[in-house]
């Protein structure tokens, strides 16, 4: 029996940061719960709950929760409607597919004047004659029954008809009552029929493993009995599923216990593979080549004599989640307990291995150095064209430096540099430009004998 904890509310209030003293919402469908418990004195500020796909048979302790607002109970085992007249502010009531047959039961919700919405589908009232009618009359707040908006005329034809139709309604579920007593005591036959099936059978099996002399003796073909009971219970399941059966609350609890055992089963079954361990090495010692997560791998030699494996891990995998273990013969890498095991073509040292996440791909790269270090000759780079042409460049300038003369100039000379004084006299033959040789050769010419010095007149440039 799964019950309503603290630590279950808790977590499912993980969107009101685990506070359930104000929690509005809360969801806990799906969890095999058999009794509404503690939500009235734990959530008091409950607006919405949801538990549908339960296994609950009675409405209770739902009482104090005034804010209430919407209650999902589809898909359990409720028989009957009650205990919700203390949830005032109650607008929707959700009881599809259950197992309400006392009609008459909904009378209790006539004290909830804000219930506007119910839905009683699939459940073995919904078979009544008039049973539209008299829901609509006993709830004149109700908008909506079964998803299907209720109309004025409706409303009214129904009201009027309420003396007729309730006698009917009494008398209809009197006698699904009475099918129901029925269906409880064959539920209860069976049950006892089954237990006594099942001790008789454990005790033959018992015998048959006790000897004569009163001691257990374990039979030499005891696996092929197990195969042999398996393949029985197998046959049995099959029986199970097929046999037809009516929709009651015990043949649902009934489906439940069975798929709860199957489940349980698995588990076991799973937890025993677990347990057997897998083959890693061969008789001789040699380690076997396994990869369980069929990842993609390289392995390598560099140029430094080591031996490098990438390891195509996922990229966003936690780092944590990894464990690896690097020895002289083999590489292992367990990755969320799958195994990746490696046979090392040649023996290195794992003191000096080192193992690396690559933060662009995500990729496992183990370095292992090799015991057996060979020496190589240092392999000279190789030019490319750029290279070449750079160094053609350099011995060019050099050449050319080692040809040029170097003019040093004074700072402290006021006047500008001597360019003729660079050639030597040999050179004077050389034509000079036509305006540094004029000014260069330039000479006063003698005054004639008329010549009169005017100083008002400017002189000749």
């Amino acid at each position: 029996m799964v019950r309503i904890t603290e630590d279950l509310v808790r977590k499912r209030a993980e969107h009101n940061e685990l506070e359930i003293s104000t929690l509005e919402e809360i969801s806990l469908h799906q969890q095999d719960i058999e009794r509404i418990e503690h939500l009235d004195r734990w959530c008091r500020e409950l607006k919405i709950l949801y538990l549908q796909s339960n296994l609950i048979p009675r409405i209770e302790n739902v009482s104090r929760l005034k804010k209430l607002e919407y209650l999902n109970l589809a898909l359990n085992n409720v028989e009957r409607v009650e205990n919700l007249e203390g949830c005032e502010s109650l607008k929707k009531l959700d009881l599809t597919v259950n197992f309400v047959g006392e009609l008459t039961s909904i009378e209790s919700l006539r004290g909830n004047y804000h219930l506007e919405e119910i839905f009683l589908t699939g459940n073995p009232c919904t078979e009544y004659e008039e049973y539209r009618e008299f829901v609509i009359a006993t709830l004149p707040k109700l908008k909506t029954l079964d998803g299907v908006d209720i109309e004025k005329s409706e409303r009214i034809q129904a009201v009027q008809n309420l003396g007729i139709n309730r006698p009917r309604i009494i008398q209809q579920q009197e006698e699904y009552k009475k099918k129901r007593a029925k269906q409880k005591a064959e539920a209860e036959k069976k049950e006892r029929e089954e237990a006594e099936k099942n001790a008789q059978e454990e005790e033959k099996e018992n015998q048959e493993k006790q000897g004569p002399d009163g001691r257990w003796y374990t039979d030499i073909n005891e696996s092929d009995k197990q195969k042999a009971k398996e393949k029985e219970h197998q046959k049995k399941v099959d029986e199970f599923w097929q046999e037809k059966t009516s929709f009651t609350p015990e043949s649902r609890m009934e489906v439940h216990k069975k798929l709860k055992e199957m489940k349980e089963k698995d588990e076991k079954k799973d937890d025993k593979e677990e347990k057997k361990e897998r083959a890693m090495f061969a008789p001789d010692g040699r380690p076997f080549n396994i990869n369980e997560d069929k990842l993609d791998f390289t392995l390598l030699d560099d140029e430094n004599n080591n031996i490098v494996l990438d390891l195509a891990v996922f990229r966003h995998m936690d780092t944590s989640l990894m464990d690896c273990d690097v020895q002289p013969t083999y590489v292992r890498v367990v990755l969320k307990g799958k195994l990746f095991q490696l046979c090392l073509p040649e023996e290195i040292n794992a003191d000096k291995a080192s193992a690396k996440r690559s933060q662009t791909t995500g990729h496992l790269v183990v370095t292992m150095p090799k015991v057996k270090q060979v020496l190589r000759p240092k392999q000279p780079e190789p030019e490319t064209k750029t290279k070449k042409e750079t160094k053609k460049v350099e011995e060019a300038n050099k050449e050319n430096s080692r040809s040029r003369q170097v003019l040093e100039v004074d700072s402290n000379a006021r006047s500008g540099v001597d360019i003729g004084s660079i050639v030597s006299d040999q050179s004077k033959s050389v034509v000079k430009p036509l305006g540094a040789s004029r000014r260069g050769t330039k000479t006063e010419r003698p005054n004639s004998e008329h010549f009169v010095d005017n100083p008002d007149v400017p002189p000749l440039e």
